[in-house]
């Protein structure tokens, strides 16, 4: 999943504009829009049905469970997977095309837009940014939109539309996102604007501040807990903040761990510790614990240890997990998800975070992941 994120950030894939005709085909007329149109079927039932299985996006090969894929191998399963969207995607537009009074003409254009998605969203081809915005705006313009459905079109407009800021700005990559980031901050305020009883504008507003410099977040976090928020939203605003203002505070961390161990950082003293904010789901956290593991079995004997705050929501198969990869520390679980009791008091908007406390007991480091041995080393020394 987070390499499909970070594909997505790279740019879009190239997908036809179809205009159309009718020709005669064996069984009925099929519409076409060349010699390599899709093929609708004469019965809109049929059609609709074969969309529906051409939608399907392609599965990973089943061997990459026992053997991790090669960068070509992914390369060439992103592209399946950004080809076949784009033809679905041409399907779903000659489907609406032919059948525009049929009930699931409305449900092909939100197909369209949603395949037109997944496809930019995998390779870096630029040549789609005016596919997608086209059909977005077919779709803005169909009646039968409900205030939900415009609501999520204006976000993927606006994802749109940072994506061609993105390719459009010369210069550095930090650059072009810089630029992107002050497009996304104006049509979030715009989102709130359009529709200030929603939380979810607000709530995008929030991560957006989140992932921002620390000013930003604070600025951000500081003006939401002014507006017409949920309680849960004015928590993770409060929890943002709180978190900002942790270094060189003890963490008010305390809990009994999935295997009975009782677990308060302000009663470890003398120790070491890494507070590692984690989910077996999330595939940059499971790729961190062969360091963390590592650094646990070197320094453990001198005062080093570990502590888990777990994002995941099935209790068993992270008891699965651990027992299976043999992790010797204390685990924290709630079932809630991102809504992780911990998560959200300090504001976690992000896995893998991982967290040093010193031996006073003090939040030290907040970017462990980086050289994470040597950062344990030194405190250790202190």
């Amino acid at each position: 999943m987070l390499v499909f994120a970070m594909r997505f950030f790279k740019g879009l894939i190239a997908c036809l504009a179809l205009g159309g005709m009718l020709m005669p085909m064996a069984g009925g007329l099929t519409w076409a829009e060349s010699a390599n149109a899709p093929v609708v079927a004469a019965n809109p039932d049929a059609a609709w049905n074969d969309l529906q299985q051409a939608a399907r996006s392609p599965k990973p090969p089943p061997e990459w469970e026992a053997q991790p894929p090669t960068d070509q191998q992914q390369e060439k399963y992103y592209q399946e997977v950004a080809g076949a969207a784009t033809q679905a995607a041409d399907q779903a537009r000659a489907f609406y095309t032919r059948y525009p009074d049929n009930t699931n003409a409305l449900a092909a254009k939100k197909l369209e837009c949603k395949l037109l998605d997944r496809a930019v969203s995998v390779t870096g081809d630029t040549n789609a940014l005016s596919a997608w915005a086209t059909a977005q705006e077919n779709l803005l313009a169909a009646p039968g939109l409900t205030d939900d459905d415009r609501f999520d079109l204006r976000v993927a407009m606006l994802k749109q539309k940072e994506m061609a800021i993105r390719s459009a700005t010369p210069g550095t990559w930090a650059d072009k996102w810089n630029a992107s980031q002050v497009e996304r901050e104006k049509g979030l305020r715009a989102l709130i604007k359009d529709y200030p009883g929603k939380d979810r504008p607000y709530q995008m507003l929030l991560s957006f501040g989140a992932n921002a410099s620390d000013d930003k977040a604070r600025s951000i976090a500081s003006e939401v807990l002014t507006l017409p928020v949920s309680e849960p939203l004015r928590a993770k605003a409060q929890g943002i903040l709180r978190r900002l203002d942790a270094p060189g505070k003890p963490l008010d961390i305390k809990f009994t761990a999935l295997d009975g161990r009782a677990v308060d950082l302000n009663q470890i003293q003398g120790k070491v510790v890494l507070v590692d904010f984690w989910a077996t789901w999330c595939g940059p956290c499971v790729g961190e614990l062969p360091h963390v593991k590592a650094a646990y079995e070197k320094f453990h004997d001198r005062g080093f240890d570990v502590v888990g705050i777990s994002f995941d929501q099935d209790k068993q198969a992270l008891q699965r997990f651990i027992k299976t990869k043999e992790l010797p520390w204390p685990q924290y679980f709630d079932g809630l998800g991102w809504g992780n009791a911990f998560g959200v008091q300090y504001g976690i908007n992000g896995i893998p975070t991982m967290w040093l406390v010193d031996k006073t007991g003090k939040l030290r480091e907040t970017n462990a992941r980086d050289d994470l041995a040597g950062k344990v080393e030194k405190l250790l020394a202190e």
